[in-house]
């Protein structure tokens, strides 16, 4: 099957709920964790989550994903019940300010998945693809969400502890096939699901660079891929740069991902990156010549 890139994305959800089409679709982070990488934990309180999320979307974020739990390398696991306390509140709350909002849930607990689904969330970002806990898929049956479908290598908590793949491309597909078939056959929607090639999960930098440089390959699925990599140590190490200095090595990222055919972006600074996005397509537009993929 030769890749085909998709020019614009739609996402079905559940509710009845399609996004797009459209060029691209800029995700949200809103993480209501007391450790955030990134900010240092200042959304951990639902009321300064709730502004900051209802701030995102009037950036321009098309949705939010809500995390309660930390995923960067070598974080703790914290119970169903801590997480949903953190996640739940904010969830309602930004739904009673905009209930028009499409709100993502970024968990591995089916508890956590289910109650936020229940509450409102449309789209469930499952960064263990169902290993973490074996009734998530259940969850994902019975929902139909938009489902963020993402390749790991371990648990956060070891993930980076000398990751070693013979070919990280073609263990990405086999993955991804076993799993869409999973899929499948639980009579989940293919429309539903979006690819997460999961940039530092269980990654070296030479395994990024390697996925970001054959990323049109995934496009033999045909769903659009999902693109979470801003800020990430990454950037750190091949250019020394900490926290919000890496901004600037995110927007090129996702600008020339965009350009090949990457079209969800899952981002911090939402504004800076839609902006990025916006001139990469009007400038593309028209143009003559093969581009991208």
């Amino acid at each position: 099957m030769t890749p085909e890139r998709l020019d614009t994305v739609s996402w079905d959800l559940c509710r009845g709920r399609t996004l797009g089409p459209a060029p691209f679709f800029v995700v949200g982070i809103l993480n209501v964790t007391p450790d955030s990488f990134y900010d240092g934990g200042q959304a951990a309180d639902p009321d300064a989550a709730v502004a900051k999320g209802l701030a995102l979307l009037d950036e321009g974020a098309d949705i939010l994903d809500i995390g309660g739990e930390s995923t960067r390398p070598f974080s703790e696991p914290v119970s169903g019940n801590t997480e949903l306390a953190r996640v739940l509140p904010v969830v309602q709350g930004i739904l009673a300010a905009r209930p028009d909002a499409v709100l993502s849930v970024d968990t591995t607990k089916a508890s956590v998945a289910r109650a936020c689904l229940e509450a409102g969330a449309l789209i469930l970002n499952d960064v263990s693809a169902m290993e973490a806990d074996p009734e998530l898929l259940q969850v994902v049956r019975d929902f139909h969400p938009g489902y963020v479908l993402m390749h790991s290598l371990g648990r956060p908590r070891t993930m980076q502890v000398a990751p070693q793949y013979d070919d990280v491309m073609a263990e990405i597909m086999r993955f991804f096939t076993a799993k869409l078939e999973i899929l499948a056959r639980s009579g989940v929607p293919e429309s539903r699901i979006v690819l997460d090639p999961g940039i530092g999960f269980g990654k070296t930098v030479e395994h990024n660079l390697e996925i970001l440089k054959n990323i049109c390959k995934l496009f033999e699925f045909g769903r659009p891929v999902y693109m979470a990599l801003s800020n990430k140590s990454l950037w750190g190490e091949l250019l020394g740069r900490q926290g919000r200095e890496r901004n600037a090595a995110t927007l090129a990222a996702t600008v020339a991902l965009h350009e090949r055919g990457v079209r969800i972006h899952r981002v911090h600074e939402v504004r800076d990156m839609r902006d990025g996005l916006a001139v990469a397509h009007m400038l593309g537009k028209g143009t003559s010549g093969e581009q991208g993929c």
